[in-house]
């Protein structure tokens, strides 16, 4: 299998050390519109670095698209023409409107687009996913989820990232409605600037909170942070009528129990990427599996399109005030 991977930032890294791991892969090509940056990474991976004006018509058995947001709408328009597999970093846009015309072009073109959220191949959170799906846990009650990044965000990345709800929440959107297979009905929502003055200036938030029903009635609390002193914590509990289970508590989680009875914040994670690298790693399998028709899609579209319609319902929430019905957000 040839894979194309378009981007050689952070994660066209992630993606193209991954695919030169996978044993299913014969060939990985980067392309990056620095073409310095891109050779440098083609060469660290014994890949083929491919010119950036040649990406509409490179062939290959399916694309990683693994540039920054704003140049998706460009990069797909090059790619999906193929029909081929298409692994896309989300969002797949910052709008609902260019989501919706991607998803469609795909349709149009016989393409695939799996979405980037890796969190669904956390082995952990993947158990939480079976235990509520059995029944093992009983009648599930509630969800708590937590999402503290442990660095502030570039005051350059924090101007294009579509905020607090977009860039960071729609992770655990995702989440809410991959573990429940149920929809999203209502959302309210916060945000503040309590510490890190560069959010003020694009109208964004150092701390948030949302408060979620499922159609199901479910209810979901999310905590968010750009900031924790001690490292990234991402956690997850769901709590059912004969158990109660977490995702994400273990010595390197980053946190201090005053009973000083459990061993925590030991090696405390230093970032998304330390937190989900095994994630990443199976996620990108996946999407060779899938790619390869193994499996099935294990993060289609609508994925992205949903999450991001949640997370445009927060931001209504939090600057209204007011509980949102997110089927209202159109």
């Amino acid at each position: 299998m040839k894979v194309l991977v378009i981007g050689s930032g952070r994660m066209g890294a992630i993606r193209a050390e991954d695919l030169s791991a996978n044993s299913k892969v014969s060939q990985v090509l980067i392309t990056n519109r620095n073409p310095d940056h891109g050779m440098a990474l083609a060469q660290k991976f014994s890949a083929e670095f491919v010119p950036w004006d040649l990406l509409g018509s490179i062939e290959a058995d399916a694309f990683v698209v693994a540039v920054g947001t704003a140049a998706h709408e460009q990069v797909l328009s090059k790619v999906l023409p193929h029909g081929k597999p298409v692994l896309c970093e989300k969002p797949i846009a910052a709008s609902l409107s260019g989501t919706r015309a991607a998803i469609e072009s795909a349709a149009k073109y016989g393409a695939t687009l799996q979405i980037g959220f890796q969190r669904r191949f956390d082995e952990n959170i993947q158990k939480m996913k079976k235990q509520i799906q059995s029944g093992e846990i009983g009648t599930l009650y509630s969800l708590t989820m937590t999402a503290h990044d442990f660095t502030p965000s570039a005051r350059e990345f924090i101007e294009g990232s579509g905020g607090i709800f977009r860039d960071m929440h729609v992770h655990d959107f995702d989440l809410i409605r991959w573990l429940t297979d149920t929809e999203v009905e209502t959302v309210f929502a916060t945000k503040s600037v309590l510490e890190h003055q560069d959010y003020a200036d694009f109208g964004d938030a150092d701390t948030s909170a949302v408060v979620a029903k499922t159609s199901s009635g479910v209810p979901v609390i999310i905590s968010g942070t750009r900031h924790n002193g001690l490292g990234q914590d991402v956690r997850l509990e769901a709590f059912g009528s004969k158990n109660s289970i977490s995702a994400g508590l273990n010595t390197r989680t980053p946190l201090h129990d005053l009973e000083q009875q459990l061993k925590l914040n030991v090696n405390p994670y230093l970032g998304f990427v330390d937190r989900f690298r095994d994630a990443f790693r199976n996620e990108t399998n996946a999407f060779v599996s899938f790619a390869g028709g193994e499996i099935a899609n294990p993060c289609p579209a609508d994925s992205a399109l949903e999450s991001l319609r949640i997370a445009e319902a927060c931001e209504l929430s939090a600057s209204s005030g007011k509980s949102v019905r997110v089927a209202e957000v159109l």
